[in-house]
């Protein structure tokens, strides 16, 4: 396929993620205050929008809190800077199985199942602007542990999301999850211009060699905007590729700690570093008005409690 680089290039920050980071840098943000201040120096230095989860204030461990997410969102619209605000709703699907041989009961320890309303409750109260639908099941990273979002499940999630006016983010780690968010867009659970994060190189879903970012590329429709990233090492060489294959930006701490070797990254810092690198292809970083214009978005207050 001819290269169709995109010239208007937004910069998602994906500011601190669930993962078990938070004792490998001091610069993983764990309480609201942190994350939003992270969130904000982020936004001042070039992203147009912040993707947050929240965490458990004294150990860093993710929580599904609707008080963390409400102080996250609060400090963030206080802010003197302006960004569109992007929040998870990929927490209350994981399953823990037991060994090999006695996989049930499922472990209690990791595992947590809630329904469609109760993981979409901080997204109704908090009304961000977009918030995320991973949009399939897949085997993630650890041995037992189990990413679970059923078909009906997805339905009844991007359903409350189509209803609520907050535009799902699709989370594509693999050729299938996009094959099932057509399907969403064909069935009027989504609307046609949908937004889709390509996730690369998230073990154990597509590999991020760019054979295979390309043919995700290539199954996303024209009408579609795309953002793509990988992990770790990787993160600066996708910001490229990217914008090379016609998309935007994911950079952040939830998907990389690393400026350089032996150098522990900001967000703030990874943001200037994708900022050099779109720049320097030749293209513009476009901010968070411009992205509420192209994506047809809406920046509310959230819900009076």
């Amino acid at each position: 396929m001819p290269l169709e680089m995109n010239r208007e290039v937004f910069i998602t920050c994906a500011v601190t993620g669930s993962g078990g980071t938070q004792d490998r840098s001091p610069h993983v943000p764990r309480s609201p205050k942190q994350i939003a201040d992270s969130a904000i120096e982020a936004a001042k230095a070039g992203a147009a929008i912040v993707h947050c989860h929240v965490r458990d204030p004294e150990t860093g461990k993710p929580r599904r809190d609707i008080h963390l997410y409400r102080e996250v969102t609060e400090r963030i619209r206080d802010a003197d800077v302006d960004v569109v605000l992007n929040l998870t709703a990929g927490m209350g699907g994981d399953m823990v199985f037991g060994s090999p041989e006695a996989p049930l009961p499922l472990k209690e320890q990791g595992t947590d199942m809630a329904g469609a309303t109760e993981r979409m409750e901080h997204v109704r109260q908090c009304l961000p602007e977009i918030c995320t639908l991973d949009c399939g099941t897949m085997n993630f990273a650890e041995a037992d542990y189990v990413m679970t979002n059923t078909p009906g499940m997805l339905r009844a999630m991007g359903s409350m999301m189509t209803e609520m006016g907050v535009k799902p983010e699709v989370e594509a780690f693999d050729t299938g999850h996009l094959w099932f968010a057509k399907e969403l867009v064909k069935e009027g659970v989504l609307k046609p211009d949908a937004l889709v994060q390509l996730c690369m190189g998230v073990p154990w879903g597509a590999p991020d060699d760019l054979n295979t970012f390309m043919a995700m590329v290539n199954n996303v429709p024209k009408e579609w905007t795309f953002s793509a990233f990988s992990l770790g090492r990787n993160q600066m060489a996708y910001a490229a590729a990217a914008v090379l294959a016609g998309g935007n930006v994911r950079v952040g701490l939830e998907d990389n700690l690393w400026l350089g070797k032996g150098q522990l990254a900001t967000n703030a810092q990874l943001v200037e570093r994708a900022v050099t690198i779109i720049e320097n292809l030749g293209a513009r970083v476009i901010g968070p008005e411009e992205v509420r214009s192209r994506l047809n978005l809406t920046k509310r207050a959230p819900v009076v409690a």
